[in-house]
């Protein structure tokens, strides 16, 4: 049976709509297709290769991304069968064919009113539902293809979550897409899924104080992941 199928697009309105979520291990017949556009422009441009996508479960999953450039999105999602939900400033959905995309492609609006409560619960229902949803702990675009240091908010994610936590690293689109780029270049691009962090540590990290601790672990395990996926691109 094929997994692609077609749920309606949600409405955009000024917080985030509680409408019944689609399969979470199904694509629709957009992401599909979007997929194999880019699978092989991906492929030849960027000599894509992705790693360790068997780590990634089969229910429901947070996925912590190092973010690198505006292509991170469908790198990351590139390979697999089932969507990733992200992120995405509301006012993207009300831009031409971008906002048409967004609604189409399992994308959550985020406002700045909302931001600290709606989003989260989205997030929560989805990957409670079985999404994998993918956020940026870095708040913003590397400016060297670096990590920068992580902001908590993925916290709160984490503590709330009874799912596993996989840290992933892109490597390459810097050079492929850095800031003020108007078209992609040619590069060595290569995708890195972590193994799930500790649940037993993740548990005693995610107690009163330890904060701090807790994202400077989740860090090292993205910068792991880096230091992979970049050692694989020579």
């Amino acid at each position: 049976m094929s997994d692609v199928s077609t749920p309606p697009p949600a409405p955009v309105t000024s917080a985030l709509v509680r409408l019944p979520l689609p399969d979470p291990l199904r694509r629709n017949w957009i992401w599909f297709a979007l997929q194999q556009i880019c699978q092989t422009l991906f492929t030849v441009w960027f000599r894509y290769r992705a790693h360790g996508v068997e780590h990634l479960p089969e229910c429901g999953a947070l996925l912590l991304i190092n973010h690198q450039s505006f292509l991170d999105p469908l790198l990351v999602g590139l390979p697999l069968r089932r969507p990733v939900s992200y992120l995405a400033r509301e006012n993207l959905f009300r831009v031409p064919v971008i906002g048409w995309l967004l609604q189409r492609t399992y994308v959550m609006p985020i406002s700045r009113e909302t931001a600290g409560t709606e989003s989260l619960r989205e997030s929560l229902r989805r990957m409670e539902h079985g999404f994998l949803v993918g956020i940026f702990p870095e708040g913003t675009r590397s400016q060297d293809g670096g990590l920068r240091p992580l902001k908590p908010g993925f916290v709160a994610l984490i503590r709330r979550a009874n799912v596993p936590v996989i840290p992933v690293a892109v490597a390459g689109a810097y050079e492929a897409f850095p800031r003020g780029a108007w078209l992609p270049r040619p590069s060595r691009i290569r995708i890195v899924y972590g193994s799930p962090m500790d649940p037993t540590r993740l548990a005693e990290l995610c107690q009163p104080g330890r904060e701090a601790e807790l994202v400077e672990w989740t860090r090292a395990s993205i910068q792991e992941c880096l230091d992979t996926a970049n050692s694989l691109r020579k």
